[in-house]
């Protein structure tokens, strides 16, 4: 019997303080729709803790997700000590019209560089923004040739990682200085 991988993310979660502001941005701004909301007791670690879990759907059937506890000294147990940087983020493959019309809701809603801002990566374009969490998220747009840039990278990976583990970090990503010229 082979390996099997996971089918797809189920969802990922995160700690909020406010769950309204949270729904705010989610669902008004980025146009997740709220899919469900479970307020729970949950014995976590032998204590019981009264919480809301809100998911915002996506396509596949994904979510992202999203934790208040009722008591504010059981959210500050809770709570992620983040320190804002674009390399710990969630990305979310989005369609060049979609990105546009999140960048467009994202502006009327005041949200500005240098928290949201498009970078080129060349194998995707991606737009970054920061949620009132502090939780950096990813739009990426996949360059048109994603299936030959993937399965570039695909028969390459063990090969590529051996040469940067034995210190040759020179860039591999050939599609990023094409779209930079």
């Amino acid at each position: 019997m082979g390996t099997q991988l996971p089918l797809r993310l189920h969802h990922y979660g995160w700690t909020v303080d406010d769950q309204e502001a949270n729904r705010r941005f989610y669902e008004d701004v980025i146009g997740l729709p709220l899919i469900a909301t479970w307020t729970e007791i949950e014995e976590i670690n032998g204590t019981e803790y009264a919480l809301s879990h809100t998911f915002y759907g996506l396509a596949d059937g994904s979510a992202l997700a999203f934790f208040q506890m009722a008591d504010p000294e059981a959210q500050r147990g809770f709570n992620t000590e983040i320190h804002p940087t674009p390399i710990r983020h969630v990305a979310l493959k989005v369609e060049q019209e979609t990105q546009d019309a999140i960048r467009e809701r994202l502006a009327e809603a005041g949200y500005a560089e240098p928290t949201t801002f498009v970078v080129n990566h060349g194998y995707c374009v991606s737009l970054y923004t920061v949620d009132p969490n502090g939780l950096q998220l990813e739009f990426a747009v996949d360059h048109p040739d994603v299936e030959q840039i993937n399965a570039e990278r695909l028969r390459t990976a063990h090969a590529d990682l051996a040469r940067w583990l034995a210190g040759d970090h020179a860039s591999n990503n050939a599609w990023r200085a094409q779209t930079n010229k």
